[in-house]
């Protein structure tokens, strides 16, 4: 009879996990396909509203800054009232910063839909609370896997939102292209109370359960790999940001066709689909620090051959594809590397943490690509520093010692 009940009980735990990762896979498709759409507005916001590309460059910028900040305190309160209630508010603040831009008759208020308030609801619709529910649910043999299969379910909203937005954009106009992505946030909004269904696990991370809060953050800014972790994070964000909201605008000055930039944005979110549950699969059976090493330098690699070969058709799409295969598989990496080391209770907060130094990247990626071209009226200058950041972020992963931190042990002075 124990046995049986055992087995029952081990696929009532899966069967939740299953329904975690469905519901995690589909808010961050409703999230992240929508804010893969902005670098198709930075032509329509200034042709229809006259506002500088700089100053849309700055929303879009701004936005990823928000999110950075407000990603920890996000992530804090899921850990500590749930996953759904901070899923539903995101939502609403997510839908309204969208619905402000839409109408925005100056940049002023441009910057404050879509820079603050959109920055506010993504940090409550995105990885740093959705993939801590998925972190949660899953044992530790499994944690890698369930985590990149949510990201990857997650690139779905990229390879249909993206050409959802543009072909709304070309037939009704950039205004009813954002109305239309806020009613799709805020349709995905009840899955939240899916997030919190999952079986937690009440043995895998018996050490770190009971930690206080303010212990497990000091160990971790004492922790040299996840100090170093959080460093690399940043090239993540200031390449993703840069790629995602000036290729457009780049291919548009290398005379391509500006359909090829919608289907480009597209092939990424395709390509990721495989990429994260593949860098998910690979960190489940090796070192992840080691994963995300070689996905850095092979990132870095194709950014500088990009940016050197000529433009052609089948080189922006081989470059999408390969951007796509490693565009966010850094995510289930780094936060299956922090729960590894620190556990899961504190899991939101802690890559919140790391999430922040993403942000900062992506906020300079956006804002400094829009400033560079205004002042050089060329992007070369970002692409060759895009392209390093990539091998240096390589360098600085492959050092990081993985072995878990128990909580019991007391915090290490400074060297």
């Amino acid at each position: 009879m124990a046995a049986i009940s055992n087995r029952w009980m081990s696929r009532k735990r899966r069967g939740g996990v299953i329904l975690v990762v469905a519901a995690a896979a589909l808010v961050l498709s409703g999230a992240m396909g929508i804010r893969q759409t902005f670098g198709l507005f930075l032509g329509p916001f200034s042709f229809e509203h006259g506002i500088p590309v700089a100053t849309v460059a700055l929303a879009v910028a701004l936005h990823n800054l928000v999110w950075g900040f407000a990603q920890p305190f996000a992530g804090a309160a899921a850990d500590r009232y749930g996953v759904a209630p901070v899923v539903a508010f995101g939502a609403l603040v997510f839908a309204g910063g969208l619905a402000l831009a839409a109408h925005a008759p100056s940049g002023p208020m441009l910057v404050l839909g879509m820079g603050l308030m959109v920055g506010i609801g993504i940090s409550c619709t995105s990885f740093g609370v959705v993939l801590t529910a998925v972190g949660r649910a899953a044992t530790p043999e499994a944690r890698s896997s369930a985590l990149g299969l949510a990201s990857a379910g997650g690139s779905l909203g990229q390879v249909l939102l993206v050409p959802f937005a543009g072909t709304i954009t070309s037939a009704a106009g950039m205004t009813a292209a954002l109305l239309a992505l806020a009613g799709i946030i805020l349709a995905v909004a009840p899955l939240g109370f899916w997030l919190d269904g999952g079986d937690r696990p009440s043995t895998a991370d018996a050490e770190t359960a009971s930690a206080n809060l303010s212990d497990v953050l000091l160990q971790a800014c004492r922790n040299p790999g996840y100090q170093l972790l959080t460093l690399g994070f940043f090239t993540c964000g200031f390449q993703l940001a840069f790629i995602a909201t000036h290729l457009p605008g780049y291919l548009s000055l290398c005379h391509m066709p500006a359909s090829l930039s919608a289907t480009a944005l597209a092939l990424i979110g395709l390509f990721n689909m495989a990429g994260s549950w593949g860098c998910g699969w690979l960190g489940g059976r090796f070192r992840q620090q080691h994963v995300l090493a070689w996905l850095y330098l092979i990132r870095g690699v194709a950014i500088g051959a990009f940016a050197l070969v000529p433009k052609t058709e089948a080189v922006v799409i081989v470059f999408a594809a390969v951007m796509g295969l490693t565009w966010l598989g850094t995510v289930p990496l780094t936060s299956g590397l922090v729960a590894k080391v620190f556990g899961v209770r504190h899991l939101g907060t802690l890559f919140g943490i790391v999430f922040l130094s993403h942000q900062i990247g992506s906020f300079l990626g956006a804002w400094l690509g829009g400033v560079v071209l205004d002042a050089t009226g060329s992007y070369g200058p970002v692409w060759a520093a895009t392209a390093l950041a990539g091998l240096l972020a390589a360098l600085l992963h492959f050092p990081i010692d993985d072995r878990p931190v128990s909580a019991g042990l007391p915090i290490p002075a400074r060297p």
